[in-house]
């Protein structure tokens, strides 16, 4: 699934190179593998300005539409607080663009939720929304399905993308009526920019294969994709005459 947010910059301000004379990959500078405040569920981080910052950043931190339970959602890392986990992972990051790549993480993180609820619905009749319990970032870590992508990207790079995942997260959902819980993995990747330069990111999201409900939805949805594709195929070297 490819993402274009929502237009703020003429170009991606995310750093998704690692810090200078360091062999880290690019990741998601939250840690949200870190201790959890009880309160919001969220890592617990600094709201004070970093030394030497020299720009006012907004504390205020956004509620997501990702419900954590059926009573309250996660919210989103303020700007300060943003900023202040890129100074500790050493990104040099020009503090007028934080706010931005704020906005794109939020987003990114909206839209996997909203692919996550696809997954849901073909696979859960109840009308109950399902709550994201709990998820981690993995960003040193490639699933298995990347590591496929990225070595037919190796072996055929003028058809696949040789260029491996910005980030990894593991999201635990879970199902209200039923208690299931159900891990879903995505993989977070740059794509081409838009012509105008507005950055665009691609996600894999998917259940992982953990039961054997969950690897029967990936077949049939890979089924689903690959009939599609033949039908559309044929469709276009066979029109119809209207007439």
């Amino acid at each position: 699934m490819h993402q274009t947010p929502p237009p703020s910059s003429s170009a991606c301000p995310i750093q998704h190179d690692p810090p200078p004379k360091s062999d880290a990959p690019a990741q998601c500078p939250i840690d949200h593998g870190q201790s959890l405040n009880p309160l919001n569920q969220m890592p617990t981080l600094a709201q004070a300005p970093s030394p030497n910052q020299s720009t006012t950043l907004p504390l205020t931190r956004t509620e997501s539409s990702i419900p954590r339970d059926p009573s309250a959602k996660w919210e989103y890392p303020s700007p300060q607080q943003f900023y202040n986990a890129l100074v500790r992972k050493g990104w040099e990051t020009p503090e007028e663009h934080v706010e931005t790549m704020v906005e794109i993480h939020n987003f990114l993180n909206e839209e996997a939720w909203q692919e996550v609820l696809k997954w849901e619905k073909r696979s859960n009749s109840s009308d109950e929304e399902p709550h994201l319990a709990k998820f981690k970032g993995r960003p040193g870590e490639m699933s298995p399905k990347a590591r496929f992508w990225l070595l037919a990207g190796w072996l055929l790079p003028s058809r696949f993308n040789n260029e491996p995942p910005f980030d990894r997260h593991d999201w635990i959902v879970r199902r209200p009526k039923t208690g299931e819980e159900v891990r879903y993995v995505i993989d977070y990747y740059s794509a081409p920019p838009e012509p105008d330069g507005s950055p665009v990111f691609s996600l894999d999201v998917r259940p992982a294969l953990d039961s054997f409900g969950s690897l029967k939805e990936r077949i049939a949805f890979a089924t689903e994709e690959v009939w599609a594709s033949f039908r559309e195929s044929k469709q276009t070297s066979n029109p119809v005459n209207p007439l």
